[in-house]
This record gives structure tokens, sequence and C-alpha cells, in this order.
């Protein structure tokens, strides 16, 4: 279980409570983007998913709204996704994160991989109830960022590209609306260029209709073997 400090975007400060975490995987609409991403993946030595979505079960304690995070070598890399959130008190939130992911694992063991990273997730939260209408038009966004250059961006695209919630939930959570207390990241976009792994990562929810943006920033601190 893990409580989250975190606050409705424009308004008060809330705690949340996770006490179970899902991953959803390969959870894009059109399947020669779901196909891109298996090659991206696969040219990396992960094996193709026996079934698309995929949805992987992993710590809630691996949540974190913090600036940072430790990773064992410089072999992970982040993903931005949506992440929802289903409160006892304030309802369907959604935030804005990253699938942090350690690369080497993945290669043998994807649902191993999933547990091996901090999956940071964004403080300021919105209402579900306030964008679910015009959904398809929110974009995601990541930017790697190495050293003193100018962050660069890396993954780019509107929810449109993904199963919308109703979708995920149900499938993921064989119900028709998410568990109090529960959590899922909902599926990626697709990298601009080759995965690689960065000094941090910049994350940004934009809504081009209401004129507004969730964003996360963290910086990846490799761990290295004391003498």
């Amino acid at each position: 279980m893990k409580t989250l400090e975190c606050r409705i975007d424009g308004g008060a400060r809330i705690e949340v409570t996770v006490s179970r975490l899902v991953i959803a995987g390969w959870a894009g609409r059109d399947a020669h983007d779901v196909e891109h991403h298996i090659r991206e993946l696969e040219a990396l030595g992960v094996k193709r998913p026996a079934s698309v979505p995929t949805f992987y079960k992993v710590a809630s304690a691996l949540l974190t709204t913090e600036g940072a995070i430790d990773v064992v070598g410089a072999h992970s890399s982040g993903e931005v996704e949506v992440v929802l959130i289903q409160t006892a008190s304030d309802g369907l939130l959604v935030g804005i994160g990253s699938d942090h992911t350690d690369r080497r694992v993945e290669s043998y063991d994807v649902a191993v991989s999933k547990q091996m990273c901090a999956k940071p997730v964004s403080a300021a939260l919105w209402r579900y109830a306030d964008v679910a209408a015009h959904w398809d038009s929110l974009i995601a966004r990541s930017w790697r960022i190495d050293g003193d250059a100018d962050p660069a961006l890396y993954q780019e695209g509107t929810l449109a590209r993904l199963l919308r919630p109703d979708e995920l939930i149900e499938r993921g959570f064989s119900a028709a609306a998410m568990p109090r207390g529960s959590a899922m990241f909902c599926g990626t976009q697709a990298v601009l260029g080759e995965l690689s792994a960065g000094a941090g990562y910049e994350l940004e929810l934009h809504d081009p209709i209401l004129g507004r943006s969730l964003w996360h920033r963290y910086r990846v601190d490799a761990l290295t073997h004391v003498e």
C-alpha cells in the first residue's frame, strides 16, 4: 500500500492511498501502432506478448511523486503514460506518469522488469469527469534529459491512439469501474527514434480543450557497486 500527497489541479491537497497497481501493456487502438511498439522491444530482445493488451500487477509501493528515482545500472528508460487512480472520496482521478522499466530484465521477463523500477506520477491530478468527454484530444508527451543539453522530445501522441479507459478498466479489472484504492498505467506512446536511457525525463499531459497541462519531471540516479 502506498499513500501519496497529491492535489486536485488548482484545488485542495489530498492524500491518495493505492493498494493495487496495474500496468497496461500493448494498449494501442491501432494494430499498426501496437506492432510498431512490439518491434521496438523485439529489437531489445523482448519476446512478443501472447495477447494484447496485457495487464501486469506490480507493487503499489513503487508509486512515487518524488523528483528522483534510483535504478540499477544504465539500462532502464521511461515511458509516458496516463495514470488512473480510483479514490474513496474524490472519485476517479487522472495523472501523468512514467512506466520506468529495466530494459535488460525486460529482454527475458517482462513481468519482472515492471517490478524493478519505481513508477513516477504527478502530484497534481485532474478529475476524470472533467476530461472524459474530450479524452481522445488529450496529448501525452515526454522529453529525455541528458546532462546540460536541452530536453529532447522523446514521445508525443494523443490518447486517441490508446484504448479508452472504460475498455481498459473492464479488461484489466473485470469490472465496469476500478476498485477503490486501485491505480492503472494506461499504455504509452511510440518513441520518436530509438528506445534509449536518459539521465531524467519530463512528462506532460496537455488538455487543448481546457488549455491546461499536468507536468512531472524526475531524475534517474544509477546505483553503483560498493567496492
